[in-house]
């Protein structure tokens, strides 16, 4: 997580399973650092503490840190390890290539303590606890508002697919879209695509990946830490409205429309629309709407759910409900007016987290290299004025929601 951290403790596994495996151990007291790209910069560290018979082991991708209690204190550490200062420095000693870059150790022990006197650091951290304290309660209210907003716009969606965002009356035939308005045809899969198995002869087509958050896209635009093969001549190609599956990953909605000509990995599937029965959006947004990755879910195969695949026969058994285009493109306009408002409520939120983490990591970088005086600080209340501007300067956007929340 991000700020000064935090640790998952809730597993634990045997001693003669911890060493047959590549673990860092560690114990009560311990600080632990991602060392990978993107874990180091997303801050990723955590102090040790209250761990089962006092000791703990993790992946081999982090820094385990003993703090010499007599030179440093370790809740000082911890926060000057999420310090800007530290971070820039951590980034620019990265070693390795693309999205295996790591921070080696050399630089975390090379790094100079800017605060000696272990009474200060104590100072400092204390310091930090307490003025940190309501910037967490408020990053922790925003994040909460914007998983509101964001269930508010899936619960749109879902009254997209079956009409219902349209107060049509309901009669027709039912199904895991809900019950759709009595003009629908629903027909199976197999009668509105085909599978496409055309594979590429020189492996040189854009590569794309499929993400349950982003559908499908450019594997460019991503930050992905897993190596390429040496070469690409065999991946399947895709094209722009081919449905493109990630087979493994399917139970989790990594499917959808692509916008792209390209290639992607010969382990996916891509089905190829038979005729003009959807919009490109209607269908990605029926693809990647909740119920249909549960329905996606129910038809996958395998022995545990986190090895679940779709088959191209489970697919192309699914019944999708087929509105006329003229419907679609009226359900799309009405869930672009429903979901306006919402879409200005998460950016306002996303604003307010930004600043709030910025000012947070900006003053524990003051307080622990020196450039603040902690003991005057806080009496002189610069952290509640700067707090207080950033709630003022979103009170608009939100009154209006919490106005609608208590009618």
């Amino acid at each position: 997580m991000d700020g000064t951290g935090g640790l998952d403790t809730s597993q634990t596994r045997s001693l003669r399973h911890a060493e047959s495996g590549s673990y860092n151990f560690f114990a009560d007291g311990d600080l632990l650092l991602a060392k990978v790209t993107p874990c180091f910069e997303n801050g990723k560290k955590a102090l040790a503490k209250g761990l089962l018979n006092g000791v703990g082991y993790a992946t081999s991708e982090v820094h385990v840190i003993r703090p010499d209690i007599r030179s440093v204190y370790p809740r000082y550490l911890l926060y000057l390890l999420s310090s800007e200062h530290f971070r820039a420095v951590g980034i620019s000693n990265m070693t390795g290539a693309g999205g295996l870059r790591r921070v080696p150790e050399e630089t975390v022990l090379n790094y100079r303590v800017p605060i000696e006197s272990v009474s200060a650091q104590k100072l400092i951290a204390n310091f930090l606890d307490r003025e940190t304290a309501r910037i967490e309660r408020l990053i922790a209210k925003r994040e909460s508002f914007l998983s509101l907003v964001e269930e508010k716009k899936t619960a749109l969606t879902v009254l997209a697919i079956n009409g219902s965002i349209l107060d049509g009356l309901a009669g027709g035939e039912p199904g895991w879209f809900g019950t759709l308005p009595a003009d629908w045809t629903v027909r199976r899969a197999k009668f509105l695509f085909r599978e496409r198995d055309t594979r590429s002869t020189t492996g040189e087509e854009e590569l794309l990946t499929v993400s349950h958050i982003t559908g499908v896209t450019s594997r460019a635009e991503k930050d992905v830490n897993m190596f390429l093969a040496e070469s690409m001549e065999g991946y399947k190609l895709v094209f722009e409205g081919d449905v493109a599956v990630n087979t493994m990953w399917a139970w989790m909605g990594a499917l959808g429309v692509s916008s792209l000509d390209g290639l992607i990995s010969p382990s996916y599937a891509v089905y190829a629309p038979a005729g003009t029965h959807f919009t490109f959006r209607y269908l990605d947004l029926l693809l990647r709407s909740r119920p249909f990755v549960a329905e996606v879910n129910r038809r996958s195969k395998g022995v545990w759910s986190s090895r679940l695949r779709l088959y191209p026969d489970a697919f192309l058994d699914i019944p999708f409900p087929v509105p006329t285009i003229d419907i679609q493109q009226k359900i799309l306009a009405a869930l672009d007016v429903a979901t306006e408002r919402e879409n200005k409520l998460a950016t306002a939120s996303v604003k307010s987290l930004d600043r709030l983490r910025e000012f947070r990591s900006a003053l524990i970088t003051a307080a622990t290299t020196g450039q603040i005086d902690v003991a005057t600080w806080g009496k002189r209340g610069q952290t509640d004025r700067r707090l207080d501007k950033i709630e003022e300067e979103l009170a608009a956007p939100h009154a209006a929601e919490q106005v609608e929340a208590g009618a």
